[in-house]
């Protein structure tokens, strides 16, 4: 069978939606290949809320997969797109609707600016649902660095920094990523303040390596920066992709705000 897709992408974190087929690890590694396939740095499908997967009614659901074919819980960036792609195409006929997914429902809003908003819930810190085997996960050093951890709905390890973050998350992400420290291997964030209202980070993500943005990473950083007293409730996140807007106060859900666009269609001939 051919098999339709769109292309999208959320600040350069790109993404391969199929039309006519299910999400699998084995199309993920053959269609997110940039050299083989039509390259991405996931691939994901619109499937019907299965209650299997939690008793919460939702919308909608996806299946979700990092480029390497590993399932991936929740995805930031992914999400915008999704939420763009099933309203364009009238499969969800309102603005605001909810998501089930591996990390639990989350629910996206077009916006009429045309960005998405996009509730991410509520941060977790408990160390085995993160999952770290750091003791104190806001406090831990790793690979020489002080480091905090949390869950977006994914593991993230979160350092913040004075030096080249773009340099550091390529030389450390890597090491970083399948420490120890995190049994299911964990999403790697060098965060460089600006100011209160500003941060710029650089993410290795697990299972794709480096990337132009990553939503869930700095959901990750403007939570743990606010956690340690070091930024205000609003931020404005510089990934290299483009900005994002995040907002968190303690004890509340986080708030993701950004663009999400079409790339093109097309059709893989298998």
């Amino acid at each position: 069978m051919d098999i339709k897709f769109e292309k999208w992408q959320g600040l350069g974190n790109d993404f391969i939606i199929l039309e006519n087929a299910d999400a699998t690890s084995d199309l993920a590694k053959i269609l997110c290949n940039r050299n083989f396939g039509i390259g991405a740095d996931g691939l994901f499908s619109a499937v019907k809320f299965d209650r299997t997967h939690g008793p919460e009614n939702a919308d909608i659901a996806w299946k979700f997969y990092n480029s390497d074919g590993s399932i991936a819980q929740m995805c930031g960036n992914g999400m915008r797109c999704f939420a763009k792609y099933v309203y364009d195409k009238g499969i969800i006929r309102k603005q605001k609707f909810s998501v089930q997914t591996l990390a639990g429902i989350v629910i996206p809003e077009i916006l009429e600016t045309g960005k998405v908003q996009v509730d991410m819930g509520l941060p977790v810190f408990d160390p085995a649902r993160i999952p770290t085997k750091a003791e104190n996960p806001l406090d831990f050093k790793v690979e020489g660095f002080n480091a905090a951890a949390v869950s977006m709905g994914n593991p993230h390890c979160v350092i913040f920094t004075d030096d080249d973050t773009k340099k550091l998350a390529l030389e450390y992400g890597p090491e970083i990523e399948v420490s120890p420290f995190f049994p299911e291997k964990t999403n790697v964030e060098f965060v460089k303040i600006k100011s209160r209202k500003q941060i710029q980070v650089d993410v290795y993500e697990r299972g794709c390596g480096i990337t132009l943005a990553c939503g869930t990473g700095a959901c990750a950083s403007v939570v743990l920066g606010v956690k340690k007293g070091l930024l205000d409730d609003e931020v404005d996140v510089i990934l290299p992709g483009g900005e994002l807007k995040i907002q968190y106060t303690e004890g509340s859900h986080v708030y993701m705000t950004g663009d999400a666009k079409k790339v093109f269609s097309g059709v893989w001939y298998k």
